[in-house]
């Protein structure tokens, strides 16, 4: 993934960070220190990788009536009735903490994507879950920005 990414230049680097950063189960956890390693503007990195992660929060925020019917259909047809692991650790989770907690610790744990989606299945509000979100997706990707730069920094590595 880095030779492709490496191989291209200018604004393109920065587009295909945002088609990655909208991939669902690809978080800031991969886009911002692999744009940072590449060299490319830590700023822009960070907002890249927040835009594309957060975008994919808004349309499942938006859609998510019509991905449960989805998602419950196919997961009929598979014959899957017991939630998975990250489910059932999100869930968990969610009990103990409510929705702040699920929001800030999601993407190291389940990904944003689907903690949203988790979330409104839990009963949350749409507002409150696409606002938890970005809070959380923001205050990761500053983190994850700001330790991508000082730790490959500190490595010699850019």
């Amino acid at each position: 993934m880095m030779e492709w990414i490496q191989q291209t230049d200018g604004i393109w680097q920065y587009v295909i960070l945002f088609v990655l950063a909208a991939a669902p189960l690809l978080d800031v956890f991969l886009v911002v220190p692999l744009g940072v390693a590449l060299g490319l503007n830590p700023m822009a990195v960070g907002v890249i990788g927040f835009a594309g992660n957060f975008l994919i929060v808004l349309l499942f925020g938006f859609f998510f009536k019509q991905l449960s019917k989805w998602r419950d259909k196919r997961r009929q047809k598979k014959g899957i009735t017991t939630p998975s692991k990250r489910e059932t650790r999100a869930r968990r989770i969610w009990e103990q903490y409510g929705l702040p907690g699920l929001a800030l610790v999601a993407p190291g744990i389940v990904g944003t994507d689907l903690a949203a989606i988790l979330a409104l299945s839990f009963g949350s509000s749409r507002p409150r879950v696409i606002s938890w979100m970005a809070i959380s997706l923001a205050l990761w990707t500053i983190a994850l920005t700001v330790g991508s730069v000082y730790g490959f920094g500190y490595m010699n590595l850019i």
